[in-house]
């Protein structure tokens, strides 16, 4: 854990270099908030997968298409520069959360 130094004891920084941190992070800010908005839009979609599955007694999880996607995502971050093996991660946490609402939606549907 790192901590900060105390207002007073911070270095000076160039106005310059404190407007383009402050860019950036409005950048960040705003990429941060559309990825939590896609990933509404994406569970949405996986909650009506979860419904069609119970209501035909289909399996929460599709081993099969988990393998096919988390292919499709490594592909996708290699192209896009960025690490297979994290994009790899980031999708078997929401396949996993996935697969969890969907073993819940089926236990409510059973009910």
């Amino acid at each position: 854990m790192t901590t900060s130094k105390p207002p007073q004891e911070q270095p000076a920084v160039d106005p310059e270099v404190r407007a383009e941190l402050g860019r950036l992070r409005d950048s960040i800010d705003n990429i941060d908030a559309a990825v939590v908005h896609m990933l509404a839009e994406r569970f949405k979609c996986t909650q009506q997968v979860g419904h069609l599955k119970a209501h035909h007694a289909l399996p929460p999880a599709d081993p099969a298409r988990e393998a096919r996607q988390i292919e499709r995502l490594r592909q996708l971050a290699e192209n896009a520069k960025l690490d297979p093996a994290f994009a790899e991660k980031f999708l078997n946490f929401i396949i996993s959360e996935v697969i969890r609402h969907h073993e819940q939606i089926a236990e409510d549907t059973r009910r």
